[in-house]
């Protein structure tokens, strides 16, 4: 006999680390908390108050011998592990991109891990799979993108990224399969294009030396003619042009790159397009934003995030291509303990990527789209995009402060006039005070703030109030 906590366990009897009543307790205990975290959000500081390594020197060093009850777990999450979090799910986290997890996506997510199933078969997962094809169906048609296009969810658009550029590779080379990688591929991208791409690129052994970064104008978007010249050197150089990244939202400044005329080289030069709409993507399902998609139509590849402006919780990445079967020979590998009776009729999504193991995804997927309904998304999209057309008007109507970038989406990049250094020290008093959280990047060599607008809970209340909290400390600062 082994004795846990109050409880003995027989040699031939169940463990049973929480009894039913225990869990459905405890669940409501969280459930509470949760609820109340949502409803006084604005109670809680929005960036973590903490040094590196304060909380590392809180814990113990080595994991319990012994069970430990849940409250108490609990407890110490609220007292030790809350306070050095900086809130992503905050309506004032207006730093990187655009997060939102919706109470529909927690409440699938809480349901996906009890059931904890693996997507990676048809046969493994049945629901989940065919789940998977019906609310990717659902979302390809909001987009208005044709039924060509074939939907598979990732955790992240950075491994959307690589599964798109190694699809590229096997279409420009199908001899790689057996052989390995060919010299001289070589991808494009914008000096703006977000640092996934060149990543994946490393990874599957293209060499920084074959990325080429694409000027861009004064919109951060990439120049289409010096695209066209450099893949015209790389031809006359005896290397081979294998793929364009895209972007429809870059990272730094939300810019919308000239997709038709991309589109219309990568067609001249029979080059794969990937189009990274992870960001800006989503604001398509607004009639009046679809213009932002013209020209993905005739991408390869497509990709968008429902965890940044979907209102769905992290990780849920999706990607469309028109030519699925380069996906599955490019990564599909069989093995005789994944075989099943079914494998020629259903798809086997574990086909079509690096990863064997896939939560649950689509399930989040179906309880927002359900919720909230095409017209709530639409709802919560217009708003957003709202908000951040009444921050760019406050920005220019303040003489120290001045736009760094258009503002087409829901991300502003501002600067006070003042200098770098300056606003560096601003953001880092903003971020400070708990009160709001924003990020930077360089745009032109100058230091930029950037203020990111999703969360389903912001209003234009805390615009409005971050904004003064902006003036008020650089008022400071200056003083």
């Amino acid at each position: 006999m082994v004795t846990r906590g109050s409880k003995r366990i027989g040699r031939h009897e169940s463990v049973v680390d929480m009894s039913p009543d225990e869990f459905r307790q405890a669940a409501y205990q969280h459930a509470d908390w949760i609820a109340e975290y949502l409803e006084n959000v604005r109670n809680y500081p929005v960036a973590a108050a903490v040094a590196p390594g304060e909380l590392v020197a809180k814990l113990p060093a080595t994991a319990p011998e012994r069970g430990e009850p849940i409250e108490k777990i609990f407890a110490d999450f609220q007292s030790t592990i809350l306070p050095a979090l900086t809130l992503w799910n905050h309506p004032r986290f207006f730093a990187y991109s655009s997060v939102s997890s919706s109470p529909p996506s927690m409440l699938a997510d809480f349901l996906g891990a009890a059931m904890n199933v693996n997507a990676m078969l048809w046969k493994s997962a049945p629901a989940a799979t065919e789940l998977e094809e019906v609310t990717l169906g659902w979302l390809r048609q909001w987009l208005a993108l044709d039924e060509t296009f074939f939907g598979i969810i990732y955790d992240t658009a950075s491994v959307g990224v690589m599964q798109a550029i190694g699809a590229a590779r096997e279409w420009i080379d199908p001899r790689i399969r057996e052989h390995g990688m060919s010299p001289g591929l070589i991808l494009y991208i914008s000096e703006h294009t977000h640092s996934s791409a060149e990543k994946a690129a490393l990874t599957l052994g293209f060499g920084r030396e074959n990325v080429r970064k694409i000027p861009v104008d004064d919109c951060f978007r990439m120049h289409a003619d010096l695209l066209e010249q450099a893949i015209q050197d790389d031809i006359g150089r005896g290397k081979r042009p294998c793929c364009i990244v895209a972007s429809v939202g870059s990272t730094s400044t939300s810019a919308i790159e000239p997709i038709p005329e991309i589109a219309n080289i990568a067609d001249r030069y029979k080059i794969w397009l990937h189009v990274d709409a992870a960001y800006g993507g989503p604001a398509a399902v607004v009639p009046e934003m679809r213009h932002i998609l013209n020209g993905a139509e005739r991408a390869h590849s497509l990709i968008l995030n429902p965890h940044k402006w979907l209102y769905v919780s992290i990780d849920c990445s999706v990607l469309y291509t028109r030519f699925p079967e380069i996906f599955r020979r490019a990564s599909a590998l069989g093995a005789e303990y994944l075989r099943t009776a079914e494998d020629d009729r259903v798809v086997n999504y574990m086909d079509y990527g690096v990863q064997l193991g896939r939560r649950f995804r689509a399930l989040k997927l179906w309880y927002v789209f359900r919720y909230y309904g095409r017209d709530g998304v639409v709802r919560l999209l217009r708003e957003a995009l709202r908000l951040a057309q009444l921050l760019k008007t406050l920005v220019e109507s303040d003489a120290d402060f001045e736009l760094a970038a258009p503002v087409p989406l829901s991300l502003v990049c501002f600067r006070h006039r003042a200098g770098d250094e300056f606003n560096r020290r601003l953001l880092e008093e903003i971020n400070a005070s708990g009160k709001a959280f924003l990020s930077h990047t360089v745009l032109n060599g100058k230091f930029v703030l950037r203020f990111a607008i999703g969360n389903f809970q912001t209003q234009e209340a805390d615009i409005l109030d971050t904004w003064t909290l902006i003036q008020e400390t650089s008022s400071k600062l200056k003083a």
